[in-house]
């Protein structure tokens, strides 16, 4: 089935007349896939969120996380939008929705989602067999990372996200399954919500083994709470590559970091 589906993928392209030339990604993490499918030559505006990879530091501005220039979009004459739904305000998803500019939209919620989409963002630029490559050449490094810190029993791992309010990831959110990459569970999976507020007593109450966040300052926080299994075993681990807040393909060498934080003896 999947042979088959690749298959078409590739044929898709061929001899195509219409393969696009100027695309615009409305995400970062989009635009690290058209780097990393070596296709940033087609790529003529993008959303700005942080630090650009440094070959696209020229590229025209189309606005900011969640304030799109649609005047800027439109003078560059996009034939192709990459777009994360959750970089664009409801309201302007629906004006891009009335330009009929052809958008492809990725929210991946699992690695296997993310290599699929990225198969499917390579078919959208006229080269199909680059997604086919890079998609298994990442699946094959998750195999092996899986294969590593695999146990039989996960360890359970409180993920925060900020502390004043408290949120987490919830089980949908590519963390949670890069948790699971890592032999861990996110003690928070039960929650849909991408970006859940929790309370501490909830923590307590679920007794991580391990917590994990991006700030010296709110791990050192839960000190005050010595019953807490991970920091009575001191497994307050600081995360600091912020790979993981971008699901392209770099956020499986970001999860391969993650697994040496978590299970260093592995």
């Amino acid at each position: 089935m999947r042979a088959a589906w690749l298959a078409g993928l590739l044929l898709a392209f061929v001899g195509s007349a219409t393969a696009v030339e100027r695309v615009v990604s409305l995400a970062p993490s989009l635009t690290e896939i058209v780097v990393e499918l070596g296709s940033a030559d087609l790529l003529v505006g993008v959303l700005d969120a942080g630090e650009r990879p440094a070959e696209l530091v020229s590229l025209p501005s189309v606005g900011r996380y969640g304030q799109l220039d649609m005047e800027r979009l439109l003078s560059l004459q996009p034939d192709l939008l990459l777009l994360w739904p959750g970089s664009v305000g409801p309201a302007q998803r629906e004006q891009l929705k009335r330009l009929n500019i052809p958008t492809y939209v990725a929210e991946p919620h699992n690695f296997e989602q993310l290599t699929t989409q990225i198969e499917g963002i390579a078919a959208q630029l006229g080269r199909p067999e680059r997604g086919v490559s890079l998609a298994s050449d990442l699946r094959r490094r998750l195999a092996e990372l899986r294969q590593r810190y695999r146990r039989d029993t996960p360890l359970s791992v409180f993920y925060q996200v900020w502390d004043k309010p408290l949120y987490t990831v919830g089980g949908e959110q590519i963390i949670s399954d890069a948790l699971e990459v890592c032999g861990a569970k996110n003690v928070f999976a039960d929650l849909k919500l991408p970006a859940p507020q929790v309370s501490v007593e909830g923590v307590l109450q679920r007794n991580p083994e391990v917590i994990l966040a991006s700030d010296q300052a709110q791990l050192d926080a839960w000190k005050a709470w010595p019953q807490v299994a991970a920091v009575k075993q001191q497994q307050l681990r600081l995360v600091t590559d912020k790979g993981l807040e971008r699901p392209s393909g770099q956020m499986v060498e970001a999860t391969a970091k993650l697994c040496q934080l978590i299970a260093p003896e592995r």
